[in-house]
């Protein structure tokens, strides 16, 4: 059974943070850490996202750092509300700012960072507009401190961490939302940390840097898993139903209908005017479908 352990965290940064992380219980000593749904902000400090946490008897794994380094350090108050014992391992899921900004913080307290290579190249090649976007953002002086840093441990397709008698497996299908997300399949517990591959409760964000048609194959590739628990990159931990829904059967529409609109003869400043609407229940849908559908049409236009 799932249950919301409220937390209230004290930190050095702004005293308004008490609500933005909640921790939500989802198996035995396997946790989600569920950020906010809007923009990065001073308030949540690159923290608008998913993150996860397993509890071994010789430490914990983190999955994603935090979006900065102030942010790491907001995770980790929140964690110290789990458990006593030290982050071991930090787990990159993908290449956005949260999922691997606050690497440096956690590197300083010990940690080790693991990532996949297609996501360690992509830290390289978009740390400085990141950080640039960041402190516009966030503002620099919640950015203080935050400085890229790079995976300690790294795998091409898969990866097995043993840690106090708990097995999580690192697999790397191909690109999604970024070029090196990877997924976190705990099999004992059927529980199944997606990063970015998967959004719920809001729209998913389609860029550059994305790939929508290895992005339907990565979802295709955890699905075959048929996890229980399913902890997003973004939105609260769901079945393998609600994630369909809200991201598989999203890619699908936009992929299906922009198809369409190109094999009839469409151009891109129409594009925006494929019917998405029935994801219109998403949050952040009227900002970003139309910019996914423009992202979507330059892709497939060479596809």
């Amino acid at each position: 059974m799932k249950y919301i352990i409220p937390l209230v965290i004290a930190l050095s940064t702004t005293a308004a943070q008490a609500d933005i992380l909640n921790v939500v219980n989802v198996a035995p000593d396997t946790y989600a850490i569920v950020g906010p749904l809007d923009q990065r902000s001073p308030e949540n400090l690159g923290n608008n996202a998913t993150f996860g946490l397993v509890v071994t008897n010789e430490g914990a794994v983190l999955m994603d750092p935090g979006g900065s380094y102030k942010g790491a350090e907001m995770l980790h108050q929140v964690i110290k509300g789990i458990t006593d014992q030290p982050v071991k391992y930090v787990i990159d899921t993908g290449g956005q700012d949260h999922r691997w900004m606050g690497n440096g913080y956690w590197q300083q307290q010990g940690a080790q960072v693991i990532a996949s290579d297609d996501a360690v190249a992509d830290h390289h090649d978009r740390a400085s507009m990141q950080l640039t976007g960041l402190s516009v953002l966030i503002g620099e002086d919640m950015l203080e401190g935050t400085e890229p840093a790079y995976a300690d441990i790294t795998f091409g397709t898969d990866y097995t961490l043993e840690l106090g008698g708990v097995t999580l497996q690192l697999h790397h299908e191909g690109a999604a939302h970024t070029p090196g997300d990877s997924t976190v399949w705990l099999a004992d517990r059927s529980t199944l940390f997606t990063g970015d591959i998967v959004y719920v409760e809001r729209i998913l964000g389609i860029g550059p840097q994305s790939n929508t048609l290895e992005w339907v194959a990565s979802f295709e590739a955890l699905a075959a898993l048929n996890p229980e628990h399913i902890v997003p990159g973004h939105g609260n931990p769901v079945d393998l139903a609600t994630a369909t829904r809200d991201t598989y059967d999203y890619l699908i529409n936009i992929r299906t209908k922009m198809a369409d609109y190109i094999e009839d003869g469409g151009e891109i400043i129409d594009s925006v005017k494929i019917d998405q609407s029935a994801f219109s229940y998403l949050k952040n849908f009227e900002g970003l479908a139309g910019r996914n559908a423009q992202e979507v049409f330059t892709q497939m236009e060479w596809e």
